[in-house]
């Protein structure tokens, strides 16, 4: 769940703004006045926020530098009715990352607000988990029920190329070029079926009776998915 801090003294506006932005996934949180928006802050964490600038109570920008000077990068949206370059140059070089000038669509502002989420949306793990394996491809750290398995290289090239299609068959002349690459002329006709009877004998319980690297008769092979 996501969670967005919207300071908008207009009540009606803001109400508006909030029903435009909530999902089942993300949550909007309304304050009127800076010193509700600080107590909302020290309370829990957003995803992003909104702030109107003129308030009756300061100004949004106010709140925008306590937090960038707390070394908090949350995303923030400014909000104002004026159209006034200078403000907008204020509002950026004092930390935000957007800024939209009253009226503006609601349409135009979850874009905004989703393009901002999405900037701020933490990666991707690299690490693939299936049963019983965790796989760290980009640092080479392989394990089977939290014991390292020592891969070699061409091992790790023909278990990526297989975890990375997994549930789908892939050809065995596809798998020699996508492993067996860099400018190779030849390889070995039985190359890829020792490969796999060592990645098996590595990562398999049973290697005479995989569970996961298994053979697709008459095409290649798989790296099963396990419900």
């Amino acid at each position: 769940m996501k969670h967005i801090l919207l300071l908008e003294d207009d009540q009606a506006l803001g109400r508006g703004i909030a029903m435009a932005l909530e999902t089942p996934n993300c949550a909007v949180i309304c304050s009127g006045t800076l010193g509700q928006a600080a107590e909302h802050l020290a309370d829990q964490r957003f995803e992003l926020l909104i702030l109107d600038i003129n308030l009756p109570d300061g100004s949004g920008l106010d709140l925008l530098r306590q937090v960038r000077a707390g070394g908090d990068a949350t995303p923030v949206i400014l909000l104002t009715a004026n159209d006034l370059e200078l403000e907008e140059v204020t509002g950026l070089e004092a930390g935000a990352d957007d800024y939209i000038t009253k009226p503006f669509s609601l349409a135009v502002l979850r874009a905004r607000v989703n393009a901002q989420l999405r900037r701020s949306a933490p990666m991707a793990s690299p690490v693939v988990t299936a049963g019983p394996f965790a796989f760290d491809f980009e640092r080479m750290d392989f394990r089977r029920d939290g014991v390292a398995v020592e891969l070699s290289k061409t091992e790790q090239k023909l278990l990526r190329v297989l975890v990375e299609s997994r549930g789908h068959a892939v050809s065995r002349a596809t798998l020699v070029d996508r492993v067996w690459t860099d400018g190779a002329e030849f390889v070995e006709e039985n190359a890829l079926s020792v490969t796999v009877k060592r990645l098996r004998g590595k990562l398999e319980a049973d290697p005479s009776k995989p569970e996961y690297l298994k053979t697709v008769y008459g095409i290649g092979y798989t790296w099963a998915v396990k419900l």
